[in-house]
């Protein structure tokens, strides 16, 4: 069923399209700190003005919590999980951590629930991070990546809401791929014996793939084109094209028909 397509208010058909490509263009300039981009949108988004940032934050005499609120709008005020990981590239964390951070923040801003402006920012937010990112992608709000870097989705993914996706190896999402809410993607995995021996690996989710509600696909498992994981399911090992499995570990249930 074709999603249905309609106009919002004027002010929002003329205001988020300019907001997101102002967005883009400055985080694209590379005259500019993409760390000071983010704290001076995250600032405008939270607080509805422009602040002296340094002044503020500097100020003995303002409240702490007001402190701490501003510094952390500033990336390199912050730390994310994946920063403590031993196999990430300083190079090209650096590049995608700003647009991480505004990422997460802007998804609890007070506009961070509008699907028409969101869905837009998060796109464009995509198209910067992922190893690489296709036409028509739709991602809703609280997705969470490891590193980004080491994502590729192709053309025609829909992303739902509160969904991980550990890219710490790589994570390939193929064409038309659907990741239902709440889905966990993993490419790492512990020893048994020692939780410290972490191994990396390949994911795939293969073209028109549908990964449905609170299912988990495991680190290096690959789950075949037009194949399908039940909800709450857990694949542990390959699922091939046209499959359906479910259950825990995931088994075949049934095959999708052929036109």
């Amino acid at each position: 069923m074709p999603l249905r397509r309609f106009s919002i208010g004027p002010a929002g058909e003329e205001v988020y399209p300019r907001f997101v490509e102002r967005l883009a263009e400055r985080i694209d300039d590379a005259a500019l700190d993409r760390n000071v981009v983010v704290r001076e949108e995250l600032t405008r988004l939270y607080l509805g003005r422009d602040v002296n940032w340094e002044e503020a934050v500097g100020d003995p005499e303002s409240p702490l919590a007001i402190r701490a609120l501003l510094a952390s709008l500033d990336p390199r005020n912050a730390t994310l999980e994946a920063e403590y990981y031993r196999e990430i590239d300083l190079d090209k964390w650096a590049r995608v951590k700003p647009l991480l951070w505004f990422w997460q923040m802007f998804d609890h801003s007070p506009v961070g629930r509008n699907v028409r402006l969101g869905t837009r920012v998060r796109a464009m937010l995509a198209e910067r991070v992922f190893r690489r990112c296709g036409r028509d992608v739709r991602i809703f709000h609280e997705v969470e990546f490891s590193f980004g870097y080491n994502l590729s989705v192709g053309n025609g993914v829909t992303i739902h809401r509160n969904v991980l996706i550990d890219d710490r190896g790589e994570v390939v999402i193929g064409d038309g791929a659907s990741i239902s809410d709440y889905v966990n993607i993993y490419s790492h995995s512990h020893a048994v014996e020692d939780i410290h021996d972490v191994s990396l690996a390949r994911t795939v989710i293969g073209d028109r793939a549908r990964i449905t509600y609170h299912a988990v696909v495991l680190s290096g498992v690959t789950i075949g084109a037009d194949a399908m994981v039940g909800s709450m399911g857990v694949a542990s090992k390959p699922v091939d094209a046209g499959v359906i499995a479910a259950g825990i570990p995931a088994k075949p249930i049934g095959q999708k028909k052929t036109h």
